[in-house]
């Protein structure tokens, strides 16, 4: 079985989390961040991209990149207002008066639950890449005033990303598993969760493992981006009195005022006051146009002033409907980025009388409590009972078009609740159940959650047919509604599928389209590494040619070196065709021609070890006749070597990728401690120390020191001047200027020959014999 992780599908940003070792930890995604802008772009290309990326892309391509869609899922376009409307991309009505979202990047439309499931397939991917293992299950966060329709939508968005979502659980309960998971004391917490898109407020009785919801309130369509817009509108009203143009109606003008109203937002919660620079935002016939002003925060405060009076009235109906008082709350969460505004905290405070707890990150303590769900889901936390409610009243039309409820609003869910109903007409043979879900007495003022029928009541006057209608609620809040006729035993049920604006073929559907795109993603990241392997290896190869022709010169392997240089253009030409299948083999041929070319350079240096070995033997029977001259290239010749035969070491050459890392590593780790280590070992200890030795009997003591000291100098010198490639040679040439002036010395000195080890042999040290 797979991996179940709780995620919290935000407006602005989405937070995945997971339980690991009784604890649950945020997982950071494939950027290295915590959080996931809850955003889906389309690129140039068409390709789809997720997050941070998208963001990216909004100002220069508006039309192509949606985000805050979570304000469209599970709605009808007919219940937006016309302040959600405004967004720079495209939304429109199809024929059943569901919300499209236009993408004309593709030429096709996309249903809100549709851009919501790339967003969850991206917090899934980033999962199973974190924990080694494929994500198949999740626990899926929503706002708790969300109806059932906005919640079977969210679980059809899961369900579209591969996912099977174990629980729909309210947001301010998540957080309130976050807070009190450790706590044993009982107290009594009120959750503000003020997010980007939307208002909760939950009032909960917590400790010893429970977590009672007594009563939750909310808003919708109250969040941080309304606060956004109020700067927006007050920037586009500036600007169209001074320049008389609305920049509400120019899309990329519209996505930069609303990036630039965030930014002053955040910035205004930590100063007083904040500059708002949009340097060339339009142009008119005058020129390019500019926006340079201040905002203040008391300015801002004063435009949310509504907002503000908006907040107010969720919390005073949850204390109401819990039955309890401002004094009786013993602590506060804040959840939602929104809560750091300073006004907000102001605002909590007066409402409640004390300081709300800032102890949770109000980003992530969401996620958090949707994992510890999760763990409970899956054996792995024992002892947590949560008990949640029903955020808004369920009930039926009944005649003259009022609602009669069954369940009202707050209600501890599970739920099973039923009632007897009966014919309005004599003879009646149908009977329409109409099931709605709010607070207003007339049923047309509620959210319509559905509608079925059930047939073949036997004729009766009016009122004599008894049908019981029962209402069960699930612990994910969704709506099962059964109608019985008691007289003949015929039952009908539903469940509230119509509440979600996509059927169960539109569903499978896009599952498949979901799947299309992912298997599209793959196929165009396969493509980039693949142009990205072949350029490393044209480099890799055309670094190695070089290398080679400096070591032993431009004739060596002259055949093999022009092949690969062929390869190596008809490479570069298939990456420039986009030729694929070109490009796979002349990646494979310029593999196989590297590994002969470093074949020949390793058996070149096996061959020349051979020679050395038998040169060695040479000289060990003639007796060392060879002058100063010989021993000295010959003892250049093997520095060279052993120089080379460490630089092309088989370790880097038996492999077919040729890793280029490894290579310069090696070579210049080598040849600096190497060859360090045994020029100043056997040059500078012997050389000095035999010289020194075997000459100052013969030529005296200053000859001798001299000699030491010139040829300690000039080696030191030349040394350091000389390349690593060169080494060899310029020790060579080095050795042979520094013989020939000792020579001409000794020889101006005195006329004796060059002195053996016999002369330094004493008669007297035979004794021993």
């Amino acid at each position: 079985m797979g991996k179940v992780v709780g995620i919290d599908l935000g407006t602005t940003n989405s937070v995945v989390a997971v339980m690991e070792g009784g604890k649950p930890v945020v997982i950071a995604n494939a950027e290295g961040m915590r959080t996931t802008p809850s955003v889906v772009g389309f690129s140039k290309d068409g390709e789809r991209v997720v997050g941070q990326m998208a963001r990216r892309q909004t100002v220069l391509n508006p039309q192509n990149t949606f985000f805050a869609v979570k304000r469209f899922i599970g709605r009808k376009y007919g219940e937006l207002s016309p302040e959600s409307k405004r967004v720079p991309y495209t939304i429109r009505k199809d024929e059943v008066g569901n919300i499209k979202i236009a993408c004309p990047r593709l030429s096709k439309d996309f249903s809100p639950e549709e851009v919501s499931a790339m967003i969850l397939k991206k917090l899934a991917d980033d999962a199973s890449r974190y924990l080694g293992d494929k994500v198949t299950g999740a626990v899926i966060t929503v706002p708790a005033y969300f109806n059932d329709s906005q919640r079977q939508a969210t679980r059809d968005a899961g369900r579209i990303a591969g996912l099977d979502v174990l629980r729909i659980l309210n947001e301010p309960t998540a957080a309130s598993l976050a807070y009190g998971l450790d706590r044993g004391r009982s107290e009594l917490i009120l959750v503000f969760d003020l997010g980007g898109g939307t208002f909760d407020v939950s009032v909960l009785e917590i400790g010893d493992g429970v977590f009672e919801v007594k009563a939750t309130s909310g808003d919708t369509q109250l969040g941080g981006n309304d606060f956004d817009k109020k700067i927006v509108d007050w920037l586009a009203e500036q600007f169209l009195a001074t320049e008389g143009v609305d920049l509400r109606r120019d899309r990329q003008a519209l996505q930069r005022l609303m990036e630039a109203a965030e930014k002053a937002k955040i910035e205004l919660s930590a100063v007083s006051v904040t500059d708002i620079n949009l340097p060339f935002i339009t142009a008119t016939e005058d020129g390019p146009k500019h926006i340079e002003t201040r905002l203040t925060r008391s300015q801002f405060e004063e435009l949310c002033d509504d907002l503000l009076g908006r907040i107010r009235k969720p919390v005073k109906q949850a204390l109401r409907d819990a039955g309890y008082t401002p004094e009786d709350i013993e602590e506060v969460v804040l959840v939602g980025g929104s809560t750091r505004m300073p006004m907000v905290k102001q605002l909590v405070s007066a409402l409640i009388g004390i300081e709300p707890n800032e102890n949770v990150n109000p980003d992530e303590v969401v996620a958090v409590g949707a994992a510890v769900q999760a763990g409970i889901i899956g054996g792995e936390l024992k002892d947590v009972l949560l008990l949640d409610v029903t955020p808004l009243s369920i009930g039926l039309e009944t005649i003259g078009g009022v609602a009669k409820k069954l369940i009202p609003r707050n209600t501890t869910i599970p739920v099973r609740r039923s009632d007897i109903f009966s014919t309005s007409e004599n003879n009646q043979n149908t009977v329409e159940i109409h099931v709605v879900q709010g607070e207003r007495e007339m049923a047309s003022d509620n959210k319509s959650l559905g509608r079925f029928k059930l047939y073949g009541i036997p004729p009766a006057p009016r009122g004599i047919p008894q049908i019981q209608v029962s209402f069960d609620i699930d612990a994910n809040g969704i709506l099962q509604v059964t109608a019985l006729d008691r007289t003949t035993g015929r039952e009908q049920s539903i469940t509230i599928q119509g509440a979600s604006t996509l059927s169960e073929s539109e569903i499978n559907l896009a599952i498949k389209e979901a799947e299309k795109f992912a298997e599209q993603d793959r196929q165009r990241k396969e493509k980039v590494e693949k142009r990205t392997r072949a350029e490393a290896l044209i480099l890799q190869a055309e670094r190695q040619l070089r290398e080679i022709a400096l070591d032993f010169g431009m004739q060596f392997a002259r055949s093999r070196r022009q092949r690969i240089d062929n390869i190596c253009r008809e490479l570069r030409e298939a990456l420039q065709a986009n030729d694929d299948r070109g490009i796979d083999q002349t990646y494979a041929d310029l593999q196989d021609a590297l590994y002969e070319l470093n074949r020949e350079v390793r058996q070149y240096y096996a061959d020349d070890e051979d020679d050395d070995l038998f040169g060695t033997i040479r000289d060990i029977f003639t007796g060392g006749d060879k002058d100063d001259k010989d021993d000295y290239k010959d003892y250049g010749r093997d520095s060279s070597r052993d120089y080379d035969s460490r630089d092309y070491d088989s370790r880097d050459y038996g492999s077919r990728d040729y890793d280029s890392r490894d290579y310069g590593r090696d070579t210049g780790r080598d040849a600096g401690r190497d060859s360090n280590r045994d020029y100043g070992r056997d040059t500078g200890r012997d050389t000095s120390r035999d010289s020194t030795r075997d000459y100052s009997r013969d030529t005296g003591r200053d000859t001798g020191r001299d000699s030491s000291r010139d040829y300690g100098r000039d080696a030191g010198r030349d040394y350091g001047r000389s390349s690593n490639s060169d080494y060899g040679r310029d020790n060579r040439r080095d050795y042979d200027r520094s013989d020939r002036s000792d020579r001409s010395n000794y020889g101006s000195s005195s006329s004796k020959p060059r002195p053996s080890y016999r002369d330094n042999w004493d008669d007297d040290d035979d004794d021993w014999l």
